[in-house]
């Protein structure tokens, strides 16, 4: 006799809410408007060519709370409605930039591991929370530096020192408000549903 184990998922937050095709498509049409608005809080501090943007923030609580078809639905929304000419990349640009084109690749690869791992229960306190959220920030940079490299004609060193380095503080800073506020929305909802 073989056993096998059996892993099952525990819900993410918008499964909570979304019970219906047209629930999902608001929360995927809303995610990606709510991380094109985050990227209007944008600036560029010199001799930095990517910008700082509140945008990742979008990214992580995309990634943390939609489920794996509803996140890659609303980065593929906002990837797509933004190379077309939806000004909602970082300081109102569309269409393609190939220095920043690697970052929205890496959006993609955050969310998709983001969702997987809170299927996984990591979105339910405040250290597993902070780990998932530091996952999908590295996420995007997994694929944004060593594009930007190439882009840039420069060594990855190089890359990592204009491209990710001076970033680090205010994306833990992201990952330390989100991975706070998503727990503390599971505990506000858990209480809500035994009420």
């Amino acid at each position: 006799m073989s056993t096998v184990a059996v892993t099952t998922n525990r819900p993410v937050l918008a499964d909570v809410v979304s019970k219906s095709l047209t629930a999902d498509a608001v929360l995927v049409v809303g995610a990606a408007v709510f991380v094109g608005l985050l990227a209007q809080v944008s600036f560029y501090i010199h001799p930095f060519v990517v910008p700082f943007t509140g945008q990742t923030l979008g990214i992580l609580l995309v990634g943390s709370t939609l489920g794996i078809r509803r996140a890659l639905a609303s980065m593929a929304l906002y990837v797509v409605a933004g190379l077309a000419g939806v000004p909602w990349f970082a300081s109102h640009a569309s269409g393609y930039s190939p220095l920043l084109f690697g970052y929205l690749l890496g959006f993609v690869l955050s969310v998709s591991l983001m969702s997987w791992l809170a299927t996984k229960g990591n979105d339910r306190n405040v250290v597993s929370a902070l780990g998932l959220f530091i996952i999908g920030e590295l996420a995007i940079y997994a694929i944004g530096v060593p594009w930007l490299a190439l882009d840039l004609h420069v060594s990855l060193t190089k890359a990592i020192s204009i491209g990710m380095t001076p970033y680090l503080i205010f994306d833990l800073a992201k990952a330390v408000a989100a991975g706070t506020l998503l727990p503390a929305t599971w505990r506000l909802v858990d209480r809500t549903r035994a009420a």
